[in-house]
């Protein structure tokens, strides 16, 4: 975005509300407005989330709005077509060559573009910490991702992340799967059961793979910067690491913090609990922050507008 851009657009949005303020402390004085993005349901719903959400209304990959009633259905109806899309995720995991992962204990996944403010480590910063956790509340973790080719410091994360999962083999089940594409993420994002996200702060301008994950029952455990500001409601539709406004430094700490303390007593202890998160974030994010919503608003606010 430069300022000859700017003095020659008839209508500026950031592609989230924080983008949108982040923007707007850079470039004072410019009506800057939010436009969220979204995902496009029928694109990424797993094919057994499908079938389900059919009972919600025949349209629905047309009206998304009608997923907003998925906080009705059945526990039972919401945790079957997970534990399918859970198997098809493990099933890739051990293809891929990685441990065979236990559909009992919780996948938490992190897949998304590599490079340095993504901070795809974060979960890793303190092994040996991580690892006692996991001595006590089991878990298992899944990366997947690509580094654009100019981007040695993001292949250099790879590499590191790859010799991690080396080091605490026996310790936690972890893979990190190759050749990342739709397909790919398209099982990663309704097999998880925990999706992450943790960027530093304000450098997400907005996201989509954890309202993917959400349009699965899949809740997040992130940061709040970028889409997740709008889509936490805590406990709900998922958690934030930390509080708006911590230093990044403390991010590793918080993300420890929530895990141990909330994330994974929940999962092991309290099913109906999890469950109903897992319809918050259906109902709550998947219903809402989609492709028709966001195309709604860019025709209404800016491409109509604008040519009047």
């Amino acid at each position: 975005m430069t300022r000859l851009a700017l003095n020659l657009s008839g209508y500026i949005n950031g592609v989230a509300e924080r983008h949108q303020e982040t923007a707007a402390r850079m470039f004072p004085g410019y009506p800057i407005r939010a436009i969220t993005n979204g995902m496009h349901p029928a694109s990424w719903t797993h094919p057994a989330f499908g079938r389900l959400f059919d009972r919600l209304g025949a349209h629905w990959p047309h009206e998304p709005e009608l997923l907003g009633r998925a906080d009705l259905l059945p526990d039972e109806d919401v945790r079957a077509p997970h534990a399918e899309a859970k198997a098809e995720l493990i099933a890739t995991i051990r293809a891929a060559g990685g441990p065979e992962f236990d559909p009992a204990v919780p996948i938490l996944a992190f897949a998304r573009r590599m490079t340095g403010y993504k901070r795809p480590h974060l979960l890793l910063d303190d092994p040996d910490r991580l690892a006692a956790i996991a001595r006590r509340q089991p878990l298992q973790v899944v990366f997947a991702g690509k580094a654009h080719p100019r981007d040695g410091g993001g292949k250099e994360l790879i590499a590191r992340l790859c010799g991690d999962i080396e080091r605490l083999r026996g310790a936690i089940p972890m893979a990190f799967l190759p050749d990342y594409d739709i397909a790919l993420a398209r099982k990663l994002v309704s097999g998880a059961d925990l999706w992450r996200n943790t960027p530093q702060p304000p450098l997400e301008a907005s996201g989509t793979s954890g309202m993917k994950a959400a349009l699965n029952g899949v809740s997040s455990l992130s940061v709040l910067d970028g889409w997740w500001v709008e889509g936490c409601i805590e406990g709900v539709t998922g958690w934030a690491i930390g509080a708006e406004g911590d230093a990044p430094d403390t991010h590793g700490r918080a993300l420890y913090q929530k895990l141990e303390g909330t994330v994974l007593p929940l999962f092991h202890r309290d099913p109906a609990g999890w469950t109903r998160v897992m319809k918050g974030a259906i109902s709550k994010v998947g219903a809402v922050l989609t492709s028709h919503r966001m195309m709604r608003r860019y025709a209404a606010e800016a491409y109509l507008s604008c040519a009047d």
